[in-house]
């Protein structure tokens, strides 16, 4: 299923992990977040703004870095790459827009250029304003990885 394909329409308003699950195109994703522990985080209150690549954008890396990503040891290296994708508030695509950065919960900051379409560090934002119960979701088309 490629993003251009969603119907997102038809997805009932669900927290940040319910959405991903349901889109169908987030399954890398999904799995990545099981195994880093960050379920009950990514259903909590938040609200969260979280940059999710699609299973496509998981595609470009090499199948052994996710392999070994999603190793029990490297769990904590697995939580920093997916917690550089997420940014602590409701942070819509109008306000995107209007920044320069942004500061991920991992605690680096997102680079943010507008000069043609949206990228943040370097991907491109292919859809936005997914909105859910404790925040908003942003389709990326590559994985970002911290510095």
């Amino acid at each position: 299923m490629r993003v251009t394909d969603l119907k997102l329409g038809n997805l009932q308003m669900n927290d940040i992990v319910d959405t991903a699950v349901a889109a169908g195109v987030f399954k890398t994703l999904v799995a990545a977040v099981q195994a880093a522990g960050l379920v009950d985080t990514l259903k909590g209150t938040g609200p969260f703004t979280v940059f999710a690549p699609t299973d496509d954008a998981f595609g470009k890396l090499p199948a052994s870095a996710i392999a070994d990503l999603l190793k029990p040891e490297n769990k904590a290296k697995l939580q920093g790459v997916l917690t550089y994708h997420v940014v602590a508030g409701k942070v819509l695509a109008a306000d995107v827009l209007k920044l320069k950065s942004a500061k991920s919960v991992q605690g680096q900051l997102l680079t943010i250029d507008t000069a043609a379409g949206v990228k943040v560090d370097g991907a491109n934002v292919v859809k936005t304003d997914i909105i859910c119960t404790n925040g908003v979701i942003h389709i990326i088309d590559s994985v970002m990885l911290p510095k």
